[in-house]
């Protein structure tokens, strides 16, 4: 068999075979990676078929996330009287998986194109992770049974709404059994969910500057503290000419309140 959507041949347990494994986890059919069998279909085998698997484990275990356990199998098996190991892979149900030390990103997350894997776009990482974020708070139930949601009511009676007695139902803040969902927990007025905030010196993570740390509360108050803090570093920078006088904001402001609420939306209970 040649290598195909769902078939890689490896000579032996290469530095970025996870790449592969990402790419079969993200696939609906999932796919078997082949190792001791080179690009060419020349079965070359293993010297040590324990310690390989022992590899295979352990990488698998500790480099790839969400975590795949459970997710694949691997079996040894003779060809031509040299061992072989062919790892199988399903595919996972809580895609985007990817590569840890490269995190969500494209140089983590990978798709299966033909014989080959390639990056996982962009656009697909989010929206995958979106789906991923939302099926899990609507059924993971709250940690606390009592809840107040005064925050949100300030939040809607802002943008000149009000909201009903089946306000949670309605929102979605209910699971299946019609208990408090994990997302309730986060809009409601005290929980244990905090939002750092960094400033550092220069383009890498090197000299902080100054942290902040918001939240305990309720995400929707997390939020506009966030917003305010970023709003009074976005400085205003003048220009002055002969002619005229040019202000602009160190970034657009708007983008930047995007950029806020697609972090929150797609990180709220890790401690973004």
């Amino acid at each position: 068999m040649i290598e195909n959507k769902h078939i890689e041949y490896k000579e032996k347990v290469t530095q970025d075979f996870e790449r592969e494994v990402v790419a079969f986890l993200n696939s609906n059919e999932g796919g078997a990676v082949y190792f001791g069998i080179n690009k060419f279909r020349k079965i070359v085998g293993l010297n040590d078929i324990d310690q390989d698997q022992l590899l295979i484990k352990d990488r698998l275990k500790n480099n790839i996330l969400p975590s795949c356990m459970g997710l694949f199998d691997l079996i040894v098996e003779k060809k031509e009287d040299k061992d072989v190991i062919k790892l199988i892979v399903a595919g996972g149900y809580e895609k985007p998986y990817y590569i840890k030390k490269y995190g969500l990103s494209e140089k983590g997350a990978f798709i299966r194109v033909g014989s080959s894997s390639e990056p996982m776009p962009t656009r697909q990482i989010e929206q995958l992770f979106s789906k991923r974020i939302r099926n899990s708070i609507a059924t993971i139930k709250s940690p606390k049974k009592r809840l107040q949601f005064q925050q949100l009511h300030i939040y809607y009676q802002s943008i000149g709404k009000k909201l009903n007695d089946q306000f949670a139902h309605n929102l979605e803040l209910l699971n299946e059994d019609g208990d408090y969902n994990y997302l309730s927990y986060l809009v409601n007025d005290i929980n244990t969910i905090s939002v750092k905030v960094a400033r550092y010196q220069g383009l890498s993570r090197v000299n902080l500057v100054e942290s902040n740390e918001y939240g305990y509360e309720s995400i929707i108050k997390a939020t506009y503290q966030v917003l305010e803090k970023l709003n009074i570093e976005n400085r205003t920078l003048t220009e002055i000419t002969s002619t005229t006088r040019k202000e602009q904001r160190l970034w657009n402001a708007i983008a930047l309140r995007e950029a806020v609420i697609n972090a929150m939306e797609k990180q709220p209970y890790n401690g973004y």
